[in-house]
């Protein structure tokens, strides 16, 4: 997905549960002072999980492992709106589960990212930990970055294969696999689930074309370039150089040809003086020249009908002809 940020969701708030000291201690490690076994709210989360979702992607495991990393602090959000005042929760552990009693749409073992995450209890939120023991807010969406999305066909990036998700080649389903997660942002309790399964809701950011970036550039106020836009302008500095450097061998060639032919049409000008012509002419120019040269040539070089009169006798009934 080149760095491309997604926000993928899952069926994930659970009724709470005892805190035992080891949790306890992890969530102090963000506090600012100790707080105790019945100041805090915890609760469980699914984050996301490696089976197809409704768009036809799906996290490979070793992502899982990955955001399993990158997901430990991440503050709770409402619909991915990056307000402070909308941080209600924090991550404090997550772990990648194996379920034995589950394959994926894939075929294969299913593997989901559990969390645990915690509040202050405090009068301000309890509508809201009522919401979760209530079950009406069961659904959260992660925010993170991954650096590609690949066909799981082919294996090449997605958006340049000419597989389809969701068609079956060779028994095979194709989707595309969210590979080598970059970041992980937030994640944010939403009102629609969108994966199959997992009860994942999943919004795409929309990819900046090599235009917008170039315009950013162009722009004073243009916002800082992300990783996935400076990668992206790098393969397309990389082949441009690949370009001009395939322009200048078609150049360097067809210059070469055009001198060949001078050479042998026109004579009474000299080598120095056409390759001085040539470099003022444009590749059209350089093209034009070569097919006049080449007509010139096959002009001059034409063979020649003779008659043949090796055995031809001159015919008295019909005055002056011969036998070609």
């Amino acid at each position: 997905m080149h760095s491309n940020t997604i926000h993928k969701a899952a069926a994930a708030a659970t009724a709470p549960s005892a805190v035992s000291p080891e949790e306890l201690r992890l969530i102090n490690a963000y506090t600012r002072r100790e707080l105790g076994e019945d100041e805090v709210y915890v609760f469980s989360l699914t984050l996301c999980d490696n089976d197809v979702d409704r768009d036809g992607e799906r996290f490979s495991v070793e992502s899982l492992f990955a955001l399993e990393k990158l997901f430990v602090g991440k503050t709770g959000i409402f619909d991915h709106d990056p307000s402070a005042k909308n941080q209600a929760a924090r991550i404090f552990a997550c772990e990648v589960v194996h379920d034995p009693a589950r394959k994926t749409a894939m075929g294969d073992a299913y593997f989901s990212l559990k969390a645990r995450a915690y509040m202050p209890k405090t009068e301000e939120n309890r509508a809201l930990r009522e919401m979760i023991d209530g079950g009406i807010l069961k659904e959260v969406s992660v925010g993170c970055a991954v650096a590609h999305t690949l066909c799981s066909i082919c294996g090449q990036e997605y958006i340049t294969c000419t597989h389809r998700k969701g068609e079956v080649y060779g028994g095979k389903l194709c989707c595309g696999e969210l590979t080598n997660p970059t970041d992980a942002y937030e994640w944010s309790f939403v009102a629609v689930p969108a994966q199959k399964q997992a009860g994942v809701t999943k919004a795409k950011r929309k990819e900046k074309s090599m235009e917008d970036i170039l315009k950013s550039l162009e722009s004073k106020k243009g916002a800082p370039l992300s990783g996935a836009d400076c990668e992206k302008l790098l393969g397309y500095i990389n082949e441009l150089k690949q370009a001009a450097k395939d322009g200048v061998f078609y150049r360097e060639s067809l210059t070469s040809e055009v001198l060949r032919l001078s050479a042998a049409v026109q004579p009474d000008i000299s080598r120095d003086t056409m390759a001085c012509m040539t470099k003022a002419m444009s590749i059209a120019q350089l093209k034009e020249v070569k097919t006049a040269f080449e007509k010139q040539k096959s002009k001059e070089f034409a063979p020649v009908p003779q008659l043949y009169g090796g055995s031809a006798k001159k015919n008295t009934e019909s005055n002056g002809q011969f036998t070609i």
